[in-house]
């Protein structure tokens, strides 16, 4: 039997629980799962704080905790493209194969059905609690962000010093 294998892309800046739960959901449907990380050129910015490697530390870091089967995820790095027309082709080459692709964003589902890709969209878990953006106004407000990451996920971005980056990038000059 053709092992089943998905792509969810995204930037994962950070790496919260809904995008754990997603996740989850995905495996439920699928034989494996690769996560790609987008955007992975950028970092030390207000929208994109982390860097791709600090990105799949904390991905590893939460699927571990979680006791997802390692053997079931790839987890690779997107670079940008900036050429739409280009972009499904360059992420294919940088991926193992798959057959569906998990994506939230309209202008990514467009593209993959037009090159002939299943195209699902993940459930939107909690997108007040659980969406980036939220999260990384809420760590320059001083404000409580922990319960809406793993603690693995809380852990890495202490050890890393992610708050007080985000906190020194996001200044004006």
């Amino acid at each position: 039997m053709k092992t089943r294998r998905a792509i969810l892309l995204g930037r994962f800046q950070p790496f919260h629980n809904g995008h754990l739960k997603v996740i989850k959901k995905i495996l439920a449907e699928q034989d494996e799962l690769i996560v790609a990380i987008g955007s992975a050129q950028n970092s030390h910015t207000t929208e994109n704080p982390f860097t791709a490697g600090e990105r799949i530390m904390m991905i590893t870091k939460a699927l571990d905790s979680e006791k997802v089967p390692r053997s079931r995820i790839y987890t690779i790095t997107m670079p940008d493209v900036n050429n739409n027309a280009l972009w499904v082709a360059q992420v294919r080459s940088n991926s193992p194969p798959f057959d569906a692709v998990y994506s939230g964003n309209p202008l990514v589902q467009q593209l993959f059905k037009e090159a002939g890709y299943e195209v699902k969209i993940p459930p939107m878990i909690n997108r007040v609690d659980y969406a980036g953006t939220e999260i990384r106004k809420k760590m320059l407000a001083g404000e409580e962000w922990e319960t809406s990451v793993p603690a693995s996920v809380v852990k890495v971005i202490k050890e890393i010093k992610g708050i007080e980056r985000l906190k020194t990038v996001s200044q004006k000059e």
